[in-house]
């Protein structure tokens, strides 16, 4: 009996300081601050989506393509803010009031889905982790989100998330969306537009920007009301430029994005090897 105690609790032992390891690395690697100035290769995200596509037998490649924040329509990072992150200038990488709205809702329908995710949180995971929902990924990110948000600045994190975000089966990057589904730069999208992208965040896959999902058209419509409350888009001004066969991107911009806020030639898509 003693003996099956020795092999249980050195069995206990082992497993606790493989997961101590398995999680500390992440305070060490990988080398965040190369971020600063250099692009991302193919991320963790990119690699398990082709790994699904291998084990299903389905021969596809990722499509990707980098834009500048300067190549990047202002009405997308105001949608996406407001949808995916409406606290994001003035947070340090954590939404602790939306982690708990998040939990709570976990608890009532006893799942783990753990949402609340920051913009901060969501490039870390998609640059170094998995779609796997657990609380170990969770404590990986969340190390990850820190580092993250005390090696770069908001700008860039919002330029990597962009270029990094999937936004449909394979198409990652704004870039590549913008030309996907409207033919046009990520600088030419209009406010309707950059709704509908960032009304398919939560699941890209599913919620496609096409207006086939009712549920992510409904989203894109709110997300569109508010950007015309907060002064974002006007109204009129889009429909004088429409009536006169304008074009969208002609309008004047919204201002950059800078702290205060509170809301938040491209080349074509790269099919990665």
């Amino acid at each position: 009996m003693q003996k099956w105690k020795k092999i249980i609790l050195w069995s206990f032992l082992a497993v606790v300081v493989f997961f101590a390891v398995d999680v500390g690395r992440y305070f060490f690697y990988p080398d965040v601050a190369v971020l600063r100035k250099n692009r991302p290769g193919k991320t963790a995200f990119m690699e398990y989506r082709e790994e699904i596509w291998k084990k299903k037998g389905i021969h596809k490649k990722i499509s990707v393509s980098w834009v500048p924040l300067s190549g990047v329509s202002p009405y997308v990072m105001k949608a996406v803010i407001i949808a995916e992150d409406d606290k994001f200038w003035s947070h340090e990488g954590f939404d602790f009031d939306a982690m708990q709205k998040a939990l709570e809702k976990d608890i009532q329908k006893k799942k783990f889905k753990a949402g609340g995710s920051t913009i901060s949180q969501q490039l870390a995971k998609n640059l170094y982790l998995t779609p796997a929902k657990n609380p170990v990924r969770k404590i990986k990110e969340a190390i990850l989100t820190w580092r993250i948000e005390r090696q770069l600045s908001k700008r860039r994190i919002l330029e990597l998330y962009l270029n990094v975000a999937e936004w449909g089966d394979g198409l990652f990057g704004v870039g590549t969306a913008a030309r996907r589904y409207y033919g046009k730069s990520a600088a030419g999208l209009g406010p309707r537009e950059a709704a509908q992208l960032a009304a398919a965040l939560p699941n890209p896959r599913r919620f496609r920007p096409d207006g086939s999902s009712r549920y992510a058209a409904n989203r894109a419509e709110r997300i569109y009301q508010i950007m015309v409350r907060r002064g974002i888009v006007i109204e009129e001004y889009d429909e004088v430029l429409k009536d006169e066969g304008g074009e969208e991107e002609k309008a004047p911009e919204p201002a950059s994005p800078e702290p205060e806020t509170s809301v938040a030639g491209e080349p074509a898509p790269v099919v990665l090897p």
